[in-house]
């Protein structure tokens, strides 16, 4: 689903340059729950960020679900990130002035999808992270969980085979997150989406099956259910 390849990011800075990423291998299977962690300004997000196609590495290859994301134009980076990735962010990045329902529909109503397929489309994601009721009610009338659930629904809306997850519990009290962990971890078992979530919480990590560590932009461990991918790079964190 998922090859990274020799990939670096750097930003060039007043004082210089920063690697964000240094020369990172990393494939991912379809279907796959995979945590990525690691301190602030380690490199997770950025690495999530390229794997979405929110952004360019500076070097190396991307490649996803056979699409090399390097030779794409910004045009066909939008498109794929629209038909091909669904997106969960910390923040929600839910708009205020947009219903449950119009924030859910904005990928289809974009994509040119068909009205009635769009209110059928709609309907049944609502229900399937249990919103019902709230269709017509806006962001700020929502509960922070809530909220994320929207997010969800409407990342799911173009039925992506991957969700890229920032942080997707970070604004969450424990109960609510818990129940985010949940319907993710739902989609990834019964719909079989693969999943890229980023997290520093520990807790949250144990539903996946996979973890990566990242310290100081390069991967320092890669552990599938306690069992080392790359033993060589299996260096504490602490």
């Amino acid at each position: 689903m998922i090859s990274i390849q020799d990939v670096s990011k750097v930003y060039s800075l007043e004082s210089g340059h920063f690697f964000a990423l240094k020369n990172n291998n990393v494939h991912i299977k379809k279907g796959e729950f995979v945590a990525i962690m690691g301190p602030s300004g380690s490199g997770k997000s950025t690495l999530l960020q390229l794997m979405g196609g929110l952004d360019l590495p500076t070097s190396g290859e991307i490649i996803v679900d056979g699409i090399h994301l390097n030779k794409l134009s910004e045009k066909e980076r939008t498109l794929f990130r629209r038909t091909k990735v669904g997106f969960v962010f910390q923040n929600y990045q839910l708009l205020p002035v947009l219903t449950v329902a119009e924030n859910i529909a904005l990928a289809l109503s974009a994509n040119k999808t068909p009205k009635e397929e769009i209110l059928q489309r709609v309907k049944q994601l609502i229900k399937d992270v249990n919103l019902e009721g709230k269709e017509s009610m806006f962001p700020s009338q929502l509960s922070g969980g809530q909220q994320q659930r929207v997010a969800i629904a409407r990342a799911l809306a173009m039925k992506p085979q991957l969700i890229m997850a920032d942080e997707p519990t970070g604004n969450l009290d424990q109960k609510n997150g818990s129940d985010i962990l949940q319907l993710l971890t739902k989609l990834n078992k019964e719909e079989k989406i693969t999943i890229v979530m980023v997290t520093h919480d520990e807790q949250a990590a144990t539903v996946a099956n996979r973890i990566i560590l990242i310290r100081d932009g390069e991967i320092v461990q890669d552990r599938r259910k306690g069992v080392a991918i790359n033993e060589s790079l299996a260096s504490s964190m602490a």
